[in-house]
């Protein structure tokens, strides 16, 4: 058993030590490390056998955890490696053999300075009530922004800040915040109980992981109308696509309503993406949307495809343009065209930019 557990401390060693992000263990293959987006096998490692995974997955997994994954079939959990490194871990059955994938979270919680954001995203901590989202794909820094900006209200406003993960991610030390993280699973039992009785604990600032369905999203549009400032995520691409997936996920006789809620409440939409730097590394590039009065009456008109001419004409009021974000890149020589492109929801409008 020792052997075993030397072996998984090696591995998520040399993950922190190659600046991962990511560790995959999966029968038939080498263990994988995702680095700057590529996924890359560990070539001096023996094939994965079905045994040497469940090992490897056993030596993350509580008796309990165990249980439920052998029932559930996929466990979503946090682990952490003596205090020196946290990963985020989903394990799931595939073909009937175990799997894992394990993401790396830094212990420290980055700026945004540090973390190469916007700096209108200081705006965003000044804000005492209203709706936040951090929108993009998986792997791409949502939750990561998301802790920053959080983090920064607790280093200078006497707030309380609840937060409801599955699992937690980053772990905040308070500071003039009194900050209180429920994990789904330990601290609530389930995702739908903790977000209902948030409202109950007098909470100034909450943070939703993820928003799942239509009744998770109703009750952060419900805080945020009371007097909350309410920051979440989605897996969306843009602002105006973030817009009518929450205003679609409703039914038709609702929409309007939503709408109106929406416009009343969203204080920032951030999209981002970390694309390659010509350098080595990843560099985040955002789309900003800041709720002016022209975004709420778009909203409450259901015109959101109008936004992006609005983002793009507002550069003056602190909007950033995901095609402005790029070009700079490009300019500056920080990421390649090539990437630029890839990246880019309009690409002939980029290279026009460009041009």
């Amino acid at each position: 058993m020792e052997d075993h557990q030397q072996h998984l401390a090696n591995l998520l060693i040399l993950a922190g030590q190659q600046g991962a992000s990511d560790i995959h263990f999966s029968v038939g293959r080498r263990p994988s490390i995702r680095v700057d987006g590529n996924l890359i096998e560990i070539a001096k490692e023996p094939v994965l056998t079905p045994d040497s995974v469940a090992a490897l997955i056993s030596g993350l997994l509580t008796p309990e955890q165990q249980d439920r994954l052998i029932k559930e079939r996929e466990l979503d959990f946090a682990f952490n490696y003596e205090d020196k490194m946290r990963f985020r871990v989903n394990a799931y059955f595939q073909r009937g053999y175990l799997s894992a994938s394990l993401r790396l979270i830094p212990a420290e919680i980055r700026n945004i300075e540090e973390l190469n954001l916007p700096p209108i995203l200081h705006e965003l901590t000044n804000y005492n009530q209203g709706f936040i989202l951090a929108v993009g794909p998986a792997g791409h820094g949502k939750t990561t922004t998301l802790a920053a900006l959080v983090d920064e209200i607790n280093h200078k406003r006497m707030d309380h800040v609840i937060t409801i993960e599955d699992p937690i991610e980053y772990v905040f030390v308070q500071d003039r915040s009194l900050v209180d993280q429920r994990e789904v699973g330990s601290d609530t039992l389930s995702f739908h109980r903790g977000l209902k009785s948030v409202l109950r604990q007098d909470p100034d600032v909450i943070m939703i992981g993820e928003m799942r369905d239509t009744e998770s999203v109703s009750i952060a549009l419900t805080a945020a109308e009371t007097g909350h400032l309410v920051f979440s995520t989605l897996h969306t691409n843009s602002a105006s696509q973030t817009l009518d997936r929450i205003i679609d996920s409703f039914p038709s006789s609702q929409q309007n309503q939503i709408r109106s809620q929406l416009a009343a409440s969203i204080v920032a939409i951030v999209s981002q993406r970390l694309v390659p730097r010509i350098s080595g590394g990843r560099v985040p590039v955002c789309e900003v949307m800041l709720a002016n009065s022209a975004v709420k009456n778009l909203i409450r008109e259901g015109k959101n495809y109008q936004l992006d001419l609005v983002i793009d004409t507002s550069a003056q009021e602190g909007m950033i343009s995901m095609n402005r974000s790029l070009s700079e890149l490009v300019k500056k020589k920080i990421i390649s065209l090539e990437n630029a492109e890839i990246y880019s929801l309009n690409a002939s409008e980029l290279r026009m930019m460009l041009n």
